[in-house]
């Protein structure tokens, strides 16, 4: 049996502190039993911000009192009153555990570490995607996984009977925040102070927060939040980042798998004590498992110290706050064997090896015939008590220990089989293993404890129902267009190696974008066909693979209208990007989705048994009719046959966006915040869809008459093979403004790194316009060689080398082409829902750039509700921005069935406290006062950065010159 030395621990403290240089009268002060410091008087040589009251610690040569385990810092008079938990304890203080999901490692300003508490702009530091916890990259295998819980959803339990609490987190909290108790100011810029919960935004001090009401309202975007109470995910060895649709990121070593780390303490005395003599750095180990992984942590201290000290800095460095006399220490003696080190003073004899640092161990002295272990109840429904202590012995069992627990839990332990004992992990994320019913308890913990010390504190068991209510669905995407169901089960039993279905079901099945949805009865076999599939390579594209989470329809309030919030991350430069972590941290990450991972019909099916909710598309035009066409197939299985939806624009042009007073383009400066508000207060309004249908003429080729009629026979039987349609929302152009269009994409696809800025955009535009004005004219005589029919009526037209059909008032990037929206001779006032399309003449190009400048408008030819072209030649066309090369033949646009609801941005603006910084004056939209049409001027964007506008002045200026010049030569 191992000897534990016993020892005075004020004499241990005393000698500890006399040892690091320190003077011992009352300079350490244990608050361990309460909130885990480890207080040592401290004397400061710059100014220094109490962190409990955010104070500055007066004084030239101030002194105060300094956590060693997380550099809490605070006032000799706010000692006694320190509610703040030290970081080595958060830990045990989290109910259920929950991974964080990592961004790109890099320096964050203006944020601190919430391990270490120090700024994260002086080492690389990452962020949770989904929540305000910033940790060093050094610090991260101390972080604390305690993310948002995100779904909770418990079965058999009634939405009235639920009950959503706050998650509190402490520091970084927005600049002017305020506390909800004392109404005082709550926020500090130079340390780690103030609470915030991650769900409603309120904040409020580390001492007054206690005095808030537990229950959580989710704050003003209840209305658009989707309950986590409503949400299961699938049970499954997945990462996080999967779970939630993130891409992931190359994580530094410390942040993914174990490696050979070596961590070096620090010094409280300020002084470098790796040059001074009388000090010495030792490696220590945790464990058998470390010492094989060659894991391990230094620490720094006086030759002359006692094993009583070792032990307890040894403790300190790995975060293990513990009665200290459960454990000993012992040194390494060759490469397997160990020596219990029970000298007073152990560095006079420890071995260390040639040019070597000394290596010891610290251990737990294991009691071998019983033991204690907590039992947690996290996901069990009406558990009176979070976990329970269970003494067990040698022939304690797994089932044993369900039974007991169940007894502690006020559940029947008779019904152990219907649960599972989890073991759970929190080192470095959440992982999870099942524990075999027949295992032996006391063994496994003595084995995790012999293994590492540390991760032996930092694993949990849980005792879970065997019966998941979630249904295990994968969304499959990047398969062939258009096969059938059988030729898509064909494809996937390849790709998993399976002669059988290991599915239930497939299905549905979107055949225009080659996904499909398969479920699977266990999460054991969902989780087996996902790790299979996602490295699978199907005709040379990579498949996308995920798994989705599952929504419980009746457990949404009936006043709550989700949002699904779809974003294109590519739009707008980084904006996308920026936009979706903002929304992930302020709605459920699970109802946030990039629709470049899968498309918007990801989304679409997560939600498609919500009887009513909202839709937020983030991109540009094409982005927004992406959406709207997805919509279109999705619905057809859906409870809400037509969710409106509102836009943030990313894209250059915007048109429908700036129609619907959503803005020009989104700046960086709007609050993210403020755009779901006015999600919130949006009006609902129609917008008229169009059906654009190309047919391809006849053609004949110079051939025999017998192949000639045969070709012939065979058009007239395939008629569709010349036919194609395409769903316009905004507008229809053939001649100059797509031959300028077409140009910009070719331009665009050949370079898209260069394409990454919307002003960037618009000059190529307007260079592409000088050079069709001057040197190329293609579309000359346009209006002599094609027809234009309007509601079955010939249409005469004028001199012009372009024709745009207009369903808004907005075409390339917020120019009106018709002119004024009133009433005007035989033209109707024009709105995107009256059911009818305008048609303007564009005379040349530099007509084309006067309206693009805003400075003109185009030439008015008709208005009705179905157009037909005709051309005996190949045009360039575009539809909603997108050109291409039509061939000869008809181009005929008649109204769809398929209408679409869109959100109306209300005319108000929020409190400026809530926006973001720097704040900039002209920030806000323009209004008209004329506000009863939807489709007016007033919808103008908001007016870009001083920069943009002189940029574009300028070049208005330019356009003008030449516009004038090329009158003149003509």
């Amino acid at each position: 049996m191992y000897k534990i030395m016993r020892f005075d621990k004020k004499k241990h403290h005393d000698s500890a502190m006399a040892a690091e240089g320190h003077n011992v009268d009352a300079n350490l002060v244990d608050m361990r039993p309460n909130h885990g410091h480890y207080f040592v008087k401290k004397t400061f040589g710059k100014p220094t911000y109490c962190h409990h009251c955010c104070d500055k610690i007066w004084g030239m040569l101030t002194t105060g009192y300094s956590c060693e385990m997380c550099n809490f810092i605070c006032h000799e008079k706010c000692l006694r009153t320190v509610v703040s938990y030290c970081s080595s304890v958060a830990l045990q203080l989290i109910k259920n555990p929950v991974a964080h999901t990592w961004s790109a490692p890099c320096l964050i300003k203006r944020r601190y570490c919430c391990v270490c508490r120090k700024r994260t702009d002086e080492a690389m530091s990452v962020e949770c995607e989904v929540c305000e916890y910033y940790v060093h990259v050094d610090c991260s295998d101390l972080a604390v996984s305690d993310c948002k819980e995100a779904a909770t959803y418990v079965a058999n339990m009634e939405s009235a009977n639920t009950v959503q609490y706050h998650h509190m987190r402490e520091g970084n909290l927005p600049k002017e925040s305020k506390c909800v108790v004392c109404r005082k100011t709550c926020f500090s810029t130079e340390c780690l102070a103030g609470m915030r919960c991650e769900w409603c935004g309120q904040t409020a001090h580390a001492v007054c927060y206690r005095q808030m009401d537990k229950e959580c309202d989710f704050g003003v975007l209840r209305k658009i939040m989707l309950p986590p109470m409503c949400l299961t995910i699938p049970r499954t060895e997945l990462p996080m980042e999967q779970l939630l649709n993130i891409s992931s990121h190359d994580q530094p070593q410390s942040l993914s798998s174990p490696s050979k780390i070596q961590v070096d303490d620090v010094s409280t005395s300020g002084e470098d004590v790796k040059e001074r003599d009388d000090f010495e750095i030792i490696r220590v180990f945790d464990g058998n498992n470390s010492y094989r992984l060659q894991i391990s942590r230094n620490i720094v201290v006086a030759k002359h110290v006692s094993v009583q000290q070792v032990r307890d800095a040894a403790l300190r460095r790995f975060h293990i706050n513990d009665t200290p006399e459960r454990y000993y220490i012992t040194q390494v003696v060759g490469e397997v064997e160990e020596e219990i080190l029970e000298d007073p003073v152990p560095l006079r004899n420890v071995k260390r090896p040639e040019g070597k640092r000394a290596q010891i161990f610290i251990r737990y002295y294991d009691d071998p015939d019983k033991d204690e272990v907590k039992v947690y109840g996290g996901w069990l429904r009406k558990v009176p008590v979070t976990f329970c202590g269970i003494s067990v012995s040698k022939d304690t069992i797994v089932q044993d220990l369900i039974t007991e627990a169940l007894y502690h839990f006020g559940l029947d332990g008779a019904y152990w089989n219907r649960y599972n004992l989890i073991e759970v992990s929190l080192d470095r994320g959440v992982a999870e293993r099942t524990c075999n019913p027949q295992e032996n308890v006391l063994q496994l913990v003595r084995n995790l404890r012999k293994d590492s010390l540390r991760r032996y504190h930092v694993v949990r068991f849980y005792v879970q129902e065997k019966e998941d209510p979630h249904d295990h669905a994968v969304f499959v995407g990047n398969l062939p267009v258009s096969l059938a169901q059988r030729q898509y089960e064909r494809i996937l039993l390849k790709l998993l190696g399976a002669k059988e279905k290991p599915f239930t079901a497939i299905g549905p099945i979107y055949f225009e974008y080659g996904s499909l949805i398969i479920t699977f009865n266990t999460p054991k076999a969902a989780t087996a066909a996902v790790q299979k599939l996602q490295s699978a390579i199907y005709e040379d594209k990579k498949l996308i693979v995920l798994c989705l989470p599952n929504v419980q329809p009746q457990m949404i309030p009936k006043d709550v209208e989700p949002l699904l919030v779809l974003v294109n991350v590519k739009s707008g430069g980084c904006q996308g990007t920026e936009l979706i972590q903002s929304f992930r941290k302020l709605l459920n990450p699970f109802q946030v989705f990039d629709v470049l991972n899968g498309g918007p019909l990801v989304g679409l099916y997560v939600f498609r048994n919500i009887p009513k909710y909202k839709i937020l598309a983030c991109g540009g035009d094409g982005t927004i009719g992406w959406v709207l066409q997805c919509l279109d197939i999705a619905k057809q299985d859906a409870a809400c046959f037509s969710p409106p939806c509102g836009i943030v624009p990313l894209g250059t042009g915007n048109d429908l966006a700036r129609v619907l007073r959503w803005g020009g383009g989104y700046t960086g400066e709007e609050n993210p915040m403020d755009i779901l508000k006015d999600v919130i207060e949006a009006d609902t309004v129609k917008l008229d869809r169009w059906a654009v249908v190309f047919h391809e003429e006849e053609r004949n080729q110079p051939t025999s008459s017998g192949t000639q009629t045969e070709m012939s026979e065979q058009t007239m039987n395939n008629p569709e093979d010349q036919t194609s349609m395409i769903i316009m929302n905004n507008y229809f152009g053939i001649g100059i403004d797509a031959d300028v269009c077409l140009k910009f994409h070719n331009k665009r696809d050949a370079n898209p790194e260069k394409f990454q800025s919307r002003l960037f955009n618009k000059t190529q535009y307007a260079k592409i316009g000088l050079q069709k004005m001057f040197f190329e004219r293609t579309c000359k005589d346009l209006w002599k060689r094609i027809e234009l029919e309007v509601d079955g009526r010939t249409i005469e037209l004028p001199n012009i080398e372009g024709i745009v059909v207009l369903n808004l008032l907005s075409w390339g990037s917020g120019a009106n082409p018709w002119g004024t929206s009133k009433e005007e001779g035989n033209f109707s006032k024009p709105t995107h829902y009256d059911g009818l399309l305008e048609v303007v003449g564009i005379s040349d190009v530099s007509r084309l750039g006067l309206i693009q400048s805003k400075l003109a408008a185009g030439i008015r030819i008709a208005q009705g509700g179905s157009i037909r072209i005709t051309t005996h030649e190949e045009w360039p066309v575009q539809v909603d921005g997108e050109p291409h090369i039509q061939p000869p033949g008809t181009i005929t646009i008649l109204k769809s069935a398929l209408k679409a609801q869109m959100l109306y941005k209300p005319h108000h603006n929020h409190n400026s406290t809530h926006r973001k910084e720097p704040q900039h004056k002209n920030s806000t939209n323009r209004r008209s006062s004329n506000s009863g049409s939807s489709r007016s001027r007033c919808d103008e964007a908001a007016p870009l950065a001083s920069p943009e506008q002189e940029f574009i002045a300028e070049s208005r200026s330019v356009l003008m010159r030449f516009a004038r010049l090329h009158c003149r030569r003509h």
